[in-house]
């Protein structure tokens, strides 16, 4: 099987989950091939994701770590299978850069969504005029045609909220990110979205007070992405404007686990956050 070199990150979330259920069943990558009958480099290049894994070798790999749970294995199967895909969002390659369709991805696979926001309104709860100037504000020389996609693949992604088990987002957003930056009218309509949005039940909005000491803590957005099989890792991402990093190690995905409940205890409760939103949006009055 030819290699690799552009997996998407189905097929590495696919290759972590190999090998964490070959570590847990006590199992080395040479236990592995002498399973298949083949050499190391391959299960080393499946579990790199620079290889893809043939349904027959899969299911033998999930026998012999003794993955038994049919729903478990199911996820498996869909992932090795489906793992080339890559979505509605790969109409938008050429507006999109990878991180950001590597992220729509993870987006699209969650369960839940941990969001911690220090300038911006988070993507899945913007509207299309404050998205539009927010993406201007970023990059004043972006065509238009760019600027259109990139609105219209934000308000695709709130699909997530109309699946059959919709998406449950946990939103945490600084106090500053409130002000009318963009314009009172579009902070406005932002604002009033925002109270309208917070109705449903698998969406919670918290706000960090300007006050709150932890402010000076926060180098930058990130989030807390979690899966519907427990055998699928948390993963969390941090944007530092130019990138977008992943980290799965479960000390660091634990370190911003601890961050996110701290914030979660120095952010105001909902409806006092409501309240102070209310605040802000008779300040664009």
């Amino acid at each position: 099987m030819p290699v690799n070199r552009n997996p998407t990150v189905r097929q590495r979330r696919l290759g972590r989950m190999l090998r964490d259920a070959r570590t847990a069943a006590g199992k080395t990558i040479a236990h592995a091939a002498a399973e298949l009958d083949c050499a190391e480099s391959k299960i080393s290049r499946i579990e790199a994701a620079q290889s893809g894994i043939r349904s027959l070798d899969l299911r033998a790999l999930l026998d012999f770590y003794d993955v038994t749970d049919k729903t478990t294995r199911a996820r498996f199967q869909d992932l090795a299978r489906n793992g080339r895909e890559r979505g509605w969002w790969s109409q938008y390659e050429g507006a999109l850069n990878s991180e950001y369709s590597d992220y729509i991805a993870l987006e699209w696979d969650a369960s839940d969504v941990y969001a911690m926001e220090t300038a911006h309104i988070p993507g899945l709860l913007q509207t299309p005029a404050y998205t539009e100037a927010v993406v201007r504000m970023q990059n004043p020389e972006k065509p238009d045609d760019e600027v259109a996609a990139q609105v219209k693949v934000r308000g695709q992604r709130r699909q997530v909220f109309a699946r059959s088990t919709p998406l449950r987002l946990w939103a945490i957003i600084t106090e500053a990110a409130l002000k009318p930056d963009v314009g009172k009218d579009v902070m406005r309509d932002q604002l009033e979205a925002l109270v309208t949005l917070a109705r449903e039940t698998n969406i919670q909005i918290q706000v960090l007070p300007s006050s709150a000491a932890i402010n000076v803590a926060l180098y930058g957005p990130f989030g807390i992405l979690t899966f519907p099989e427990p055998v699928e890792t948390d993963i969390v991402y941090a944007d530092n404007l130019m990138s977008i990093v992943y980290y799965e190690e479960p000390k660091q995905v634990e370190f911003y686990t601890t961050l996110f409940r701290r914030l979660n205890t120095e952010a105001l409760p909902v409806e006092q956050s409501l309240s102070l939103i209310r605040e802000h949006i008779k300040e664009t009055d």
